[in-house]
């Protein structure tokens, strides 16, 4: 941890905002203190330390309900739309304000599944992530809540944290809660015991995680939290898991809530993104041999492994790759349009180039846009 150049901070609406919903000065500049001690861009005035920092923040949602007159988060996708357009702003200028104290400059990120699911979204995303950090700025990325859909979005910042670890190839993932850390039990129950550290997933069976949050502005709670420990870990980041009040402790790397170990080692950037982040826009039913094929050798789909296509999607978009049982066993960008899908079915490319034309000898889902979801 303390060898960690590169670190990816999450922060949730509960930490930054007051009990009426609006943003909380004294806390956004009590992280921001943190944050900037440790943060050295080119030029900065940061610590010896030399980190880079990126900032993943919840809030804006929250931070738009008070000025808007609301009294709580809305459970209507306009509304909350709303909210998030004006918070955002709000969000932003309390950065900008609060890390102008240390002579940082910030710079807003907004992402929806959509801008990380399709490749050159993707690749504009790393490059852009990448020169802020060149240029000594501080990302704050957000979900894009002001457009982002039911069906385009992350769901909450933790899973978006942990794709982002993966997406600048951070060494270390912090994630910010109002609790110090992963227990046994709810906190606030006698007899509790905080866990220190997770080597893998079998430390947590039969550990109970509460799925919701206690001040009823954010999305996420402890569950989505350990669930972006463990998207990072898998992909070969480590996590620390604490309260915002113990921010300091985590990046100097001292003992502090709950540390999740490496569990397994980085892979293809956008392949995770494929497998975590995107919406399937449609699904392809496989027979049994293209199910082996997909899983078993890593192969790519070919047009006379597919049985049946649903969905109406573009090429490009991702699909569900599913067995004779509608299980879902695969992930990928596929290469053709719905409609086109029906005559290619069972058929060889060859047959296919010499009736349809040379375009068409090629695979409906190619292996390096291929993710195997685990069964």
């Amino acid at each position: 941890m303390t060898a960690a150049r590169r670190i990816v901070v999450k922060v949730g609406s509960s930490s930054l905002t007051t009990a009426a919903g609006g943003l909380d000065a004294d806390r956004v500049d009590a992280l921001v203190d943190v944050l900037a001690k440790f943060a050295d861009g080119p030029g900065g005035p940061g610590d010896a330390d030399g980190k880079e920092i990126v900032l993943v923040s919840s809030g804006a949602i929250a931070a738009g309900l008070a000025p808007l007159g609301l009294e709580r988060r809305p459970r209507d996708l306009a509304r909350q739309q709303a909210a998030a357009s004006v918070g955002q702003g709000l969000l932003v200028a309390r950065y900008t304000a609060s890390f102008a104290r240390y002579g940082r400059r910030v710079g807003q990120v907004l992402l929806t599944t959509d801008d990380t699911s399709r490749r050159a979204h993707y690749r504009n995303a790393t490059r852009t992530l990448d020169q802020l950090l060149a240029m000594g700025a501080v990302p704050i990325v957000n979900e894009n809540d002001t457009v982002a859909t039911d069906e385009i979005r992350f769901g909450d910042n933790d899973r978006l944290a942990a794709l982002v670890a993966h997406l600048v190839r951070a060494d270390l993932l912090v994630l910010l809660s109002d609790v110090d850390g992963l227990y046994d039990g709810d906190p606030r129950t006698p007899g509790t015991s905080r866990i220190a550290e997770v080597t893998g997933p079998k430390d947590l069976d039969g550990i109970s995680i509460g799925s919701a949050g206690r001040s009823g502005v954010g999305t996420g709670g402890m569950v989505t939290k350990v669930e972006a420990a463990r998207i990072a870990a898998a992909a070969g980041v480590p996590v620390v898991l604490t309260s915002a009040s113990r921010a300091g402790d985590a990046l100097l790397g001292r003992p502090t809530g709950t540390f999740f170990h490496r569990t397994g080692r980085r892979s293809a950037d956008r392949l995770l993104w494929l497998a975590h982040a995107s919406a399937p826009r449609g699904a392809l039913t496989l027979d049994d041999g293209a199910v082996r094929a997909v899983v078993e050798r890593r192969t790519s789909l070919l047009p006379a492994g597919i049985a049946a296509v649903e969905g109406e999607f573009t090429a490009g978009d991702p699909v569900e790759l599913r067995d004779t049982e509608g299980r879902a066993v695969a992930r990928g960008l596929v290469n053709f349009d719905a409609k086109e899908i029906p005559r290619l079915i069972g058929r060889s490319t060859r047959e296919l180039a010499r009736e349809l034309g040379p375009a068409y000898e090629r695979e409906v889902v190619h292996r390096d846009d291929l993710v195997v979801l685990h069964r």
